[in-house]
C-alpha cells in the first residue's frame, strides 16, 4: 500500500482524523504574475494534453517557481521523490511535489507543502493521496511542525487542504488557472504563515490562514 491507493474516507478512517470543508483563505491578496510566467503559462496551455508529466512541467512548476522567486528562494522544490515514512500504514511512494522550507539540499528536510497531481483531472479522487502525504510530511518532520497544507491540481484547477492537529481541512473553494493572481496570493499566505511560525525573516505581511 502506498499514498496514491488513499481515498478521502480510507485515509480518515485509517488514521482516525476529523475532516471539515470550509473556506481556508479568507482574504486572499492577489499577486501580479510576471511577464514570464504569463508567457509560460499561455505556450504551456497550447502544448498541454492529458499526460501529468507535461501538465507538471508546463503549468504546476513554472507556478511554483514564480512563488518561489517572489519569496526570494526562501522555500525549495522537489518532484517526484519518494517520502517513505511508515510503510506499514501506507505512508510510503513518490510525491509529485514536496516545498521545504530550507534551501537547496541534497535530501529533503523540513517538508511544508504538498502538491499532487489529479488522476485523469479528478480533482475529489486525489484529496486522499494528498492527505496522505500531508500526514507523512508532519510524521517525517517528527511532528515538530504541526501544520502542513496541501493541493491538489489539474493544472487548470487547485484546490487546497491545511492538515492541523487532528483535522484535516478541505478548501470549500477551487480556484482557476484563470484566477492565476489568486493561486499565487494563496501560497504567498502559507509561506508567510511558516515565516512567522519558524520565525524566518522576510518582509512583513499579516495574511495568515484561518
Amino acid at each position: 500500500m502506498a499514498y496514491s491507493e488513499f481515498n478521502l474516507n480510507k485515509f480518515i478512517k485509517t488514521f482516525n482524523l476529523h475532516q471539515s470543508q470550509e473556506p481556508l483563505f479568507n482574504h486572499i491578496q492577489p499577486l501580479e504574475a510576471n511577464p514570464w510566467l504569463k508567457e509560460t503559462l499561455a505556450k504551456g496551455m497550447q502544448l498541454v494534453i492529458n499526460s501529468e508529466k507535461s501538465r507538471s512541467e508546463l503549468i504546476v512548476m513554472p507556478i511554483l517557481l514564480a512563488s518561489r522567486e517572489l519569496n526570494q528562494n526562501c522555500f525549495s522544490i522537489y518532484s517526484g521523490e519518494n517520502l517513505d515514512v511508515n510503510p506499514e500504514q501506507g505512508l510510503k511512494g513518490e510525491c509529485d511535489f514536496i516545498l521545504t522550507y530550507t534551501p537547496v539540499l541534497p535530501t529533503i528536510q523540513s517538508p511544508i507543502i504538498v502538491i499532487v497531481e489529479a488522476k485523469k483531472h479528478d480533482i475529489e479522487n486525489s484529496l486522499g493521496q494528498c492527505a496522505a502525504q500531508m500526514l507523512g510530511a508532519r510524521l517525517f518532520n517528527n511532528n515538530a511542525i504541526e501544520t502542513i497544507f496541501g493541493c491538489v491540481t489539474s493544472g487548470e484547477i487547485w484546490q487546497f487542504l491545511k492538515l492541523e492537529a487532528e483535522w484535516i481541512h478541505i478548501d470549500k473553494n477551487h480556484y482557476y488557472i484563470n484566477e492565476l493572481e489568486n493561486i499565487l496570493g494563496i501560497f504567498q499566505t502559507i509561506i508567510n504563515f511558516y515565516r512567522v511560525l519558524l520565525n524566518k525573516p522576510g518582509e512583513p505581511n499579516e495574511m495568515v490562514p484561518s
